[in-house]
């Protein structure tokens, strides 16, 4: 991911507009068969498409997080990773929820909603990889 002084990519790594692609393919290609019942529907099409893009955009910058945090080993880039990762999580719920496959997940004893016990887990990661201090 790292460009050498040429301003290519250093070897063995792919590019982001590629890697993003690529991603872009395997997401289409996984949720596809979640999507296709809901083609002949155009108002909800527009909403399941709104999240198929908010998850593509979550698992690239999980990725590429992942793999800063590889190279450098972080905290705060672990605590980031995490949360992209955790962004993720909830637009894949969020996609099925919207594509009406499953209700949303409740947690009953507590009346809230799993989605939204991650989104503050994700909030909480971005909130630590912030505000660590390196020493």
């Amino acid at each position: 991911m790292q460009k050498g002084s040429t301003g290519e990519p250093t070897q063995g790594s792919v590019s982001k507009p590629i890697m993003l692609g690529l991603i872009t393919a395997i997401v289409i290609g996984v949720v596809a068969p979640i999507v296709v019942p809901h083609l002949v529907h155009p108002s909800m099409i527009y909403h399941i498409i709104l999240h198929i893009a908010s998850l593509t955009i979550a698992v690239f910058l999980s990725i590429v997080s992942l793999l800063a945090y590889a190279r450098s080993a972080g905290m705060r880039l672990l605590f980031m990773t995490v949360g992209f990762m955790a962004l993720a999580a909830v637009e894949f719920l969020y996609l099925l929820d919207a594509s009406a496959l499953v209700s949303m997940f409740d947690i009953s004893a507590l009346n809230i909603e799993l989605p939204h016990v991650i989104l503050l887990g994700m909030l909480a990661m971005f909130g630590l990889g912030v505000l660590k201090v390196n020493k």
